[in-house]
C-alpha cells in the first residue's frame, strides 16, 4: 500500500503579500514599561524594527525561493494531509532520517542542515555519512492541513511512521526531534521500534513513571519547576484554552510575531551572543511566515491541548523506549533543560550522550554544525563504522 503524494510549492500571492504589508505598516505599538526590554514579554523596540523590516526590507520572493529549494509534497495519511519536504541525498535511499520540528518552529528550523546532511561531500565530508531526509510539518502546522480536532504526539508518530513506510518506502529509518519533535520521536521509538533504527533527541519528551530519586535528579526537577514558573505561562494557556489565543492572534500578524519571538528570545542560548547575533531578521520572519501565510497559528497551539487529551507523556511503569537513543544536551536550554543521564536512562535506551558547548532550545538553528556532527556520529555508531576524528 502506498500513500498519495502531490507535489507542492510554497506560493504567496501578490495580493496576499500586499494585504500583509498593509497590516504591518498600520501596526501601532502598545505602551511598554520604561526599560522593560524583554522582561515583560516581547521587546517593543525590537518588534517595531523587525516589523518595519518585514514590511519594507524582507524579500518575499527570495524567501519563497529558499523554501522551494527542496522537493516537497502533500501526503494524504488517513484523514490528515501532511506537508513534507523529501530530499534524496547521496545516500540514494539507503539511510533515511526523519526530522521533526516543534512549536513555535517549523520545518525551516532544519534548513541550514539539509544540504550538509544530504550531501556531506559538498562540505568536505564523507558521502558515507549522507542521509535521505524527510521533514514533515506537524498536523495543523505550516502547510499540513488543519485537523478536525487536536491530534496528539503519539498519534502524530503513527502518521509519520506511515509516511516513512507507505509514502516513501523506508521500512527502517532514524528519527530526530526536539521540542514537540522530541516527544513525537520518543513515541516513534516506543510504538514503532520495529521500524526505527534509533532516535536522536535534544529534549527529553517522554518521561518515566518513577519520580526523580538522586540529588542531581531532584535538583533538575526543581530547576524545571522554577523555569516553568518563570517562562511557562504560555504552556498553561495553550494546553487549556488554546482557541481564545488563536482567535486573538490569527488575524494579527504582528501579534503572532510577538508571541513567537518571545519564545525564541527566552529559549535561546544568549549567554555569549546577543539575540540578533544568533538569528537574522530573515530567519525569524521566514519561520513566522509559515504560521502567518497558511493561517496556521490557531491550529498549531491546539497541539498543546492534544497532549493531555491523548493521555500525557509519562510511560507506563517498568518500560522505556528501547530503540537506541542519542541525547544531544545543549547547555543554553532555558525552559526544558535535559535531566541527568541517570534519569533519561529510565525512559530511554541511551547509548550516546553529548554535552554540547553552546546552543539552546532551537538547537539546529543555533548550532547547526554541532547538531549535524552529532547526528552523523550517532548514525556511524549504529552502522558500526569507526569513529572519525578531525
Amino acid at each position: 500500500m502506498s500513500l498519495a503524494l502531490t507535489p507542492f510549492t510554497v506560493h504567496w500571492s501578490d495580493a496576499q503579500i500586499a494585504a500583509l504589508r498593509q497590516r504591518l505598516l498600520a501596526f501601532k505599538p502598545a505602551p511598554t514599561p520604561e526599560g522593560g526590554g524583554w522582561a515583560y514579554g516581547c521587546d517593543v523596540d525590537y518588534l517595531q524594527r523587525i516589523t518595519a523590516y518585514w514590511a519594507e526590507g524582507y524579500d518575499f520572493d527570495a524567501a519563497q525561493a529558499r523554501l522551494n529549494l527542496y522537493p516537497q509534497y502533500l501526503a494524504q495519511v488517513g484523514d490528515q494531509v501532511l506537508h513534507v519536504v523529501h530530499v534524496v541525498g547521496e545516500a540514494q535511499g539507503k539511510r533515511p532520517l526523519l526530522l521533526t520540528h516543534g512549536w513555535p518552529g517549523s520545518v525551516f528550523e532544519f534548513w541550514d542542515a539539509i544540504e550538509p546532511l544530504a550531501y556531506p561531500s559538498r562540505f568536505g565530508g564523507d558521502p558515507a555519512d549522507a542521509f535521505d531526509l524527510v521533514l514533515p510539518s506537524l498536523p495543523g502546522f505550516g502547510y499540513s492541513s488543519p485537523p478536525k480536532r487536536p491530534i496528539g504526539q503519539r498519534a502524530t508518530a503513527s502518521l509519520f511512521d506511515r509516511l516513512m513506510r507507505e509514502g516513501f518506502g523506508y521500512e527502517t529509518y532514524l528519527a530526530q526531534g526536539g521540542d514537540w519533535g522530541g516527544l513525537v520521536t520518543g513515541w516513534l521509538g516506543f510504538d514503532h521500534a520495529a521500524h526505527v533504527r534509533g532516535v536522536h533527541i535534544n529534549m527529553l519528551g517522554l518521561r518515566p513513571a518513577d519520580p526523580p530519586e538522586t540529588a542531581d535528579e531532584k535538583a533538575w526537577a526543581e530547576q524545571g519547576r522554577l523555569a516553568m514558573q518563570a517562562y511557562g505561562g504560555y504552556f498553561m494557556l495553550q494546553a487549556s484554552k488554546p482557541q481564545s489565543l488563536g482567535l486573538a492572534l490569527s488575524d494579527t500578524p504582528v501579534g503572532q510575531a510577538a508571541w513567537i519571538l518571545e519564545r525564541f528570545h527566552d529559549w535561546s542560548d544568549l549567554r555569549v551572543k546577543s539575540f540578533e547575533a544568533v538569528y537574522s531578521f530573515d530567519q525569524l520572519l521566514t519561520n513566522i511566515m509559515l504560521y502567518v501565510a497558511p493561517n496556521a497559528f490557531a491550529t498549531s497551539v491546539w497541539y498543546y491541548r492534544a497532549l493531555f487529551e491523548e493521555g500525557g507523556a509519562v510511560l507506563p511503569k517498568g518500560v522505556r523506549v528501547e530503540a537506541p537513543t542519542a541525547f544531544a544536551n545543549f547547555p543554553g536550554e532555558a525552559i526544558y533543560r535535559n535531566p541527568p543521564r541517570t534519569y533519561a536512562e529510565k525512559a530511554y535506551n541511551v547509548v550516546r550522550w553529548t554535552d554540547m558547548a553552546a546552543g539552546g532550545h532551537f538547537a539546529c538553528m543555533e548550532e547547526p554544525k554541532a547538531f549535524i556532527a552529532d547526528i552523523q556520529a550517532f548514525a556511524r555508531d549504529l552502522d558500526g563504522q569507526p569513529e572519525k576524528r578531525p
